[in-house]
Order: structure tokens, then C-alpha cells, then sequence
């Protein structure tokens, strides 16, 4: 009997190819849908069933939709809405892989009697010694490892990344070489249940008592103007302040407690240290112990390139000891910077950069890699 797997859907060009590409290897393919918002959003919402569908039939295979809309609505959606109403800047891709691609929609593959749940992601799973690794996609403009580092050894047993070894560029011209009925919606870094541009109406929206006044202050503490609402401003941005002030100025803090919002010069918002939270590593276990692959020295591990021979750093502030130097990404674009990290607990630890950084943003995942390979992280807090 052929082995069946689960493709998670969209109706876009990745995840129609991993489709194709594992009903060409034999297996018995499904491909499932998870119905998670409402129309007009990217990748989650009736339009996209319907997408999926008119694949799933090309392709001769059965096609189910999964109502993930209550599941996504906690998971994700009031996550969201209560992060930036505190002052944080969330990362809710993350979140929805963990729970609701990884989860939800991997809890019905096994219920379907599948073998794996298969994704368009692009990274790669290798396993040794009867442990997974998560690894870097091939390529590296498209990878999404970053979005993945809470997967656990449990999840990774049962997933696999058909497009991991792939460029988008490859992915493109084999959907095209077979005719694949996929219609292009182009690249984009907005969120899917969220209009481009919206946010903050969106969090409105939802918890209206965000919107009131509060003080933009300088990095002094002097006054500068008013603004209409934190949950408008995250760590790192330079425009929309509506504060003009001679030079280049970013948000440097955002202060919950009493609704204040501090703006510094670029100096002002480097650093070079961040405390992270709500740790999980992918091995079940703090990478302490573990010696770390060389890394290139642009910062962004490859295989190949001059490497970093920067001696591990000698601790961090606060009588920190410093441990095997790292590649930790503190948000996804970033290329990557060598760091040591400090144990603090089993839930938190402290990244202690070679390099100042610049806008290290509470809220957002701090993801830790030892070369290619993903050990793990948590939020910067």
C-alpha cells in the first residue's frame, strides 16, 4: 500500500508544488485546507479553499477543508491585538505554525491515517541518531526556518518540507513546466488576516481603549508632541512619529505603564544584550553543551564563504559567563549576528551580542542557530 501524506494548502504556487511533487514520488496524497479567516485575506480564507480545490482536482486527489476558525481566532488573532495593546511588537506567523499548521491541521493528517503532513515551507528537516533537526531552507532569500524554531521533536517526526532543497525560482518554473492551475498572488510580508497598511485600525478594532492619548518623549525625557496610541509604534521605527526634530530619530522604547512612547537618535537604539522568554529548544534541552558550527563572516550561515573567527565573548553585563558563540536572528531579515547565551532559567536566558544591533524589539522571536541548523529561541522581552 502506498504510504499516504498530507499536503497543507493554499491554493499558491509552494504549497501546489510539494503537493505534485510527492503525488510524483508515489505516496497517496490529501490535500488539506484550514478555513481560518474571512475572505480577502492571503493563504486562510474561502477564496484560498476554493484555490486549493481547483489544484487538488488537476492533480487527481481528494481534497478536505478544516474549520480552524475558533482555534486561529485564540492563537493567533487575540495574541496579536493583546501584544501590541502592551507595547509589544508580535510575530503571529510563529504562533500559527506552532498551533495551527503544526497542530491543528496535523492532529486531522493523523486522524486521516496519514503518514506525514507535508508544507510549501522552505526548510529541511534531517534526522540522526533518532533525533530531528531543523535546518535552513536552500534558499536562502525564501527561507522560513525563523517562522519554525518552536516546532518540537514530536512535530518534526510527522512533517516534511518538499521544497527545502529548492529555489523560489525552481519552485516557479516546475509549476509552469507542468501547468500546474495556480494563479499568481505575488509575494508579500503582510500578514494574511490583516489589510496592508491596517493595523492599527485592525487593533482598534478589537480593543478600543488602546486608542488614547499619551507623550512622545525625547530621549531626556522632554515632550515632544502626543501620539494616539501605542499599539501605533514599534522599537526601530523612523517614520509616522509625526515629531520633526532636525535628525534622524526611532521609537527607542514604548512604555505601557504610562503610555509614552521615547524617541533616540540611531545610537540610541543599539544594543548589544536582550533578556528572552518563554525559551524552547527544539533538542528539549538548553544548547550550553553544544559546539557550535563555523559561521560565515557576513553573519548569515552557509556553507560556504570566509568563516568568523571571532573568539567566544567574555560574558555579559551583570556577571554573565559566556558561553560557544551562536547565530541568534532577532527578527526575520535579519541576516544573523554571532552572540553567547546565558542560562537563566529553564524559560529564560539572555543574548549577549559580539555587535551592537539595532532596534532588538520586545515581542519579537530572538532564534537561535548553530549554523544551518535551528536550535530554538523565544521572545525578546
Amino acid at each position: 500500500m502506498k504510504k499516504r501524506a498530507a499536503v497543507g494548502m493554499s491554493g499558491g504556487t509552494d504549497s501546489s508544488v510539494a503537493a505534485a511533487l510527492l503525488v510524483e514520488q508515489g505516496w497517496e496524497v490529501i490535500g488539506l485546507t484550514a478555513h481560518m479567516w474571512k475572505n480577502g485575506s492571503r493563504c486562510c480564507s474561502l477564496e484560498d479553499v476554493a484555490r486549493a480545490q481547483k489544484v487538488c482536482a488537476a492533480l487527481g486527489i481528494r481534497h478536505y477543508v478544516v474549520n480552524a476558525q475558533d482555534r486561529f481566532e485564540e492563537k493567533v488573532v487575540n495574541p496579536f491585538v493583546s501584544e501590541y495593546a502592551a507595547g509589544r511588537t508580535p510575530s503571529p506567523c510563529i504562533a500559527c505554525n506552532q498551533f495551527i499548521k503544526f497542530g491543528f491541521l496535523l492532529d486531522r493528517a493523523v486522524q486521516l491515517d496519514c503518514a506525514v503532513l507535508a508544507t510549501g515551507h522552505y526548510a529541511r528537516i534531517e534526522e540522526r541518531g533518532g533525533a530531528f533537526h531543523l535546518l535552513r531552507g536552500a534558499d536562502r532569500t525564501k527561507d522560513q526556518s525563523y517562522f519554525l524554531h518552536r516546532l518540537s521533536q514530536k512535530q518534526l517526526a510527522h512533517v516534511v518540507f518538499p521544497l527545502g532543497g529548492w529555489t523560489k525560482e525552481e519552485v516557479k518554473k516546475w509549476s509552469a513546466d507542468h501547468d500546474l492551475p495556480v494563479i499568481p498572488r505575488g509575494e508579500s510580508q503582510d500578514l494574511c488576516f490583516v489589510e496592508e497598511g491596517m493595523y492599527p485600525e485592525f487593533v482598534e478594532a478589537r480593543a478600543p481603549e488602546v486608542k488614547k492619548k499619551g507623550r512622545v518623549l525625547d530621549d531626556k525625557g522632554n515632550k515632544l508632541a502626543d501620539h494616539d496610541g501605542i499599539h501605533r509604534f514599534t522599537v526601530g521605527q523612523r517614520g509616522g512619529t509625526g515629531v520633526a526634530v532636525g535628525e534622524r530619530v526611532y521609537v527607542s522604547r514604548i512604555d505601557a505603564a504610562k503610555n509614552e512612547i521615547t524617541l533616540s537618535p540611531r545610537e540610541g537604539v543599539m544594543q548589544s544584550e536582550c533578556l528572552v522568554q518563554d525559551a524552547h529548544w527544539i533538542s528539549g534541552h538548553f544548547p550550553e553543551n553544544q559546539t557550535p558550527q563555523p559561521t560565515p563572516a557576513c553573519g548569515h550561515p552557509s556553507t560556504g564563504g570566509e568563516l568568523l573567527k571571532s573568539p567566544p565573548l567574555e560574558g555579559c553585563r551583570n556577571g554573565g559567563v559566556g558561553h560557544s558563540v551562536f547565530t541568534v536572528q532577532p527578527r526575520y531579515g535579519h541576516r544573523g549576528a554571532p552572540a553567547t547565551l546565558k542560562k537563566i532559567n529553564d524559560t529564560e536566558f539572555k543574548v549577549c551580542f559580539a555587535e551592537p544591533q539595532f532596534a532588538l524589539t520586545p515581542g519579537q522571536a530572538a532564534v537561535v542557530y548553530d549554523g544551518d541548523e535551528v536550535l530554538g529561541g523565544g521572545w525578546i522581552k
